[in-house]
C-alpha cells in the first residue's frame, strides 16, 4: 500500500512538471522546446512596427516560430551555423541589436520634454513671424537677357509665359516662375532685399544679381505669416529633438573614444 502511495505521488509530481513546462513552452519541435518568451519577443517586433497584434495575429506569430525552429534545426543539421560567413553575419547582427537597445534606452532616460517642444516652437515662430510675400520670378544667366526679357513684359509680353520659356530655374519655371507664398528672409540676400523693396503687382525695373545668375522679380501679395499650430507640428518638433540628441549623444561617444 505504501509503495502504491509513493508511485502515485511520483506520477502526480511529473505530470505537475510537465504541465509547467507546456505553460512555458508554445512547441517541442523534435523533442526541443520553443519558449513562449521566443513568441512574445516577435510579437514585440509587431508592435513596434505600428501593427497591432489579434488573436489571429498571435496565431500566426506562433506558427512562425514553429517554423523558424524547423528550419533552423535543419541549417544545424547542414553545418550551416559553423561557417565563417554565419559568424560574421550573426556578430553584424549582434552589434546592430545592442546599439539599437544603446540608443531606446538613451531616448528612454532622456526623454524630449514639453518645455523643450515649446521652445522650439517659440524659436521658429520667431525666425518666420512677420509677412510672407507671394511672388514670381525669372532666371537667366547673362544681365543682358535679363534686361531684354524685362523690356519685353513691359511691352506687354506675359511675364509667366517667358518664365516658362526661359527660367532656367527648373522649380519654379515650369510653373510660369509661381514661388508661392515665403518669408523672405528664406531666399538669399540680394533677392530677398529686392523684394522686400518692391509694392504689391509691380516688378524690379532692373536686374538682381545672386550667386544663381539674374533675376526678374515680381510681387503678387502680401500678408501676415500663416504659421502651424503648435499642436499639430508638436509630433514632428518632438521627432526631429529627439534625433537631433541621439546625434549628439552619438558624438559624444566617438569624442571620447580611443580609436588607434
Amino acid at each position: 500500500m505504501k509503495k502504491q502511495i509513493l508511485t502515485a505521488i511520483a506520477t502526480a509530481t511529473l505530470l505537475a512538471g510537465g504541465s509547467a513546462a507546456w505553460a512555458q513552452n508554445v512547441a517541442i519541435v523534435n523533442g526541443k522546446p520553443i519558449p513562449k518568451a521566443r513568441v512574445e519577443a516577435l510579437a514585440e517586433q509587431v508592435k513596434r512596427s505600428g501593427r497591432p497584434v489579434s488573436p489571429e495575429m498571435e496565431g500566426q506569430i506562433k506558427d512562425e516560430v514553429i517554423a523558424r525552429e524547423i528550419f533552423m534545426q535543419e541549417a544545424q543539421v547542414r553545418g550551416l551555423d559553423a561557417t565563417e560567413d554565419f559568424k560574421n553575419q550573426m556578430e553584424l547582427a549582434r552589434q546592430a541589436i545592442l546599439i539599437r537597445e544603446l540608443f531606446a534606452d538613451y531616448q528612454k532616460k532622456n526623454p524630449v520634454t514639453d518645455e523643450e517642444i515649446k521652445a522650439e516652437y517659440d524659436k521658429f515662430a520667431a525666425a518666420n513671424s512677420g509677412k510672407e510675400f507671394k511672388a514670381h520670378h525669372i532666371l537667366v544667366e547673362t544681365e543682358d537677357q535679363a534686361k531684354s526679357l524685362i523690356a519685353k513684359i513691359k511691352k506687354g509680353a506675359k511675364f509667366e509665359d517667358i518664365a516658362k520659356k526661359e527660367s532656367k530655374d527648373p522649380g519654379s519655371g515650369a510653373k510660369g516662375g509661381d514661388l508661392d507664398w515665403a518669408n523672405p528672409g528664406n531666399y538669399v540676400k540680394e533677392f530677398s532685399e529686392a523684394l522686400s523693396g518692391l509694392t504689391k503687382g509691380k516688378m524690379t525695373d532692373t536686374p538682381v544679381k545672386t550667386q544663381f545668375g539674374y533675376h526678374i522679380i515680381r510681387l503678387d501679395d502680401i500678408r501676415d505669416a500663416q504659421l502651424p499650430k503648435f499642436e499639430d507640428v508638436k509630433p514632428q518638433i518632438a521627432q526631429q529633438l529627439q534625433q537631433q540628441k541621439i546625434a549628439k549623444f552619438q558624438e559624444e561617444l566617438r569624442a571620447k573614444a580611443k580609436v588607434e
